[in-house]
């Protein structure tokens, strides 16, 4: 009898059409990943644990053990030992007060741009952020700048990527703590608030994710003076999430709904 093939939701994330069901997929998912999250692989191997990598942290690339598990839960279930381990890559993380950081793909993939599978051919791409401010007009070009600087000088930890036409990511430096969207005449800035109330920082829809995410737009170089604050709480809330082993993607929900217990 033939087996029956089941999948799991429909993502149609670079080249992978369904959302993973198993360990493999989360494997195969995360090699799709990796340079997003600022790692590059040194080792994938049998035994525990399953990946040797590299973490970019602003200043260098830090040694991580990383374990696959389809669910975080899984890594208990399994009888590893969190001393050996310093990431749990999963799809679905399930397992409150997990004393190792997780990596959720489920949360990340969506803030991460797609490249829909098309037929080859030669794309001219944007080689540095001076490229990226070429595309746009001298007004965004310096309320990019001034951002930029806003931001870089909360912390000399806090370091800055970007893509190709539109988009600027800050690190604290492990995670993203505010997207930079750069439109035709004002800059839009997504910026972590752990779920919190942030004053001058509109909450998303609970529904379309973001329960731990906000949105500040920026017209003018005022409006950039007056979201220094925000910024700064932005880099706190993310650091202090990440010290308590916290998933801070876009469908990270926030940890007291999570876990009943918690209060």
């Amino acid at each position: 009898m033939k087996t029956k093939s089941v999948v799991g939701d429909l993502i149609d994330f670079r080249g992978l059409v369904y959302s993973p069901v198993n360990e493999n997929g989360v494997i195969f998912l995360f090699g799709k990943v990796a340079h997003d999250l600022n790692m590059y692989i040194e080792e994938i191997k049998p035994g525990f644990p399953d990946c040797t990598a590299r973490r970019f942290t602003g200043k260098g690339w830090e040694r991580v053990d990383i374990e696959f598990e389809y669910q975080s839960l899984n890594f208990k279930a399994h009888g590893h030992d969190a001393k050996d381990c310093s990431i749990i890559v999963c799809w679905e993380h399930n397992w409150p007060g997990c004393p190792v950081e997780v990596i959720a793909l489920r949360d990340i993939i969506p803030n991460l741009p797609n490249e829909k599978i098309t037929r080859p051919g030669q794309i001219e791409k944007a080689t540095s952020l001076e490229a990226l401010l070429n595309l746009h007009d001298k007004k965004i070009g310096g309320l990019v700048e001034k951002t930029r600087d806003t931001i870089c000088a909360l912390s000399k930890d806090i370091w800055f990527k970007h893509n190709d036409e539109d988009l600027i990511t800050f690190y604290s430096p492990k995670r993203v703590f505010v997207y930079l969207h750069l439109y035709k005449k004002r800059l839009g800035a997504t910026v972590f608030t752990r779920g919190r109330s942030v004053r001058g920082v509109e909450p998303f829809e609970y529904k379309s994710g973001g329960a731990k995410w906000g949105y500040v737009e920026l017209e003018t170089e005022k409006d950039v003076a007056a979201a220094e604050r925000i910024f700064c709480k932005s880099f706190e809330l993310i650091n202090a999430a990440i010290s308590e082993k916290e998933t801070t993607g876009w469908y990270a929900p926030i940890e007291n709904e999570r876990d009943p217990e918690k209060k």
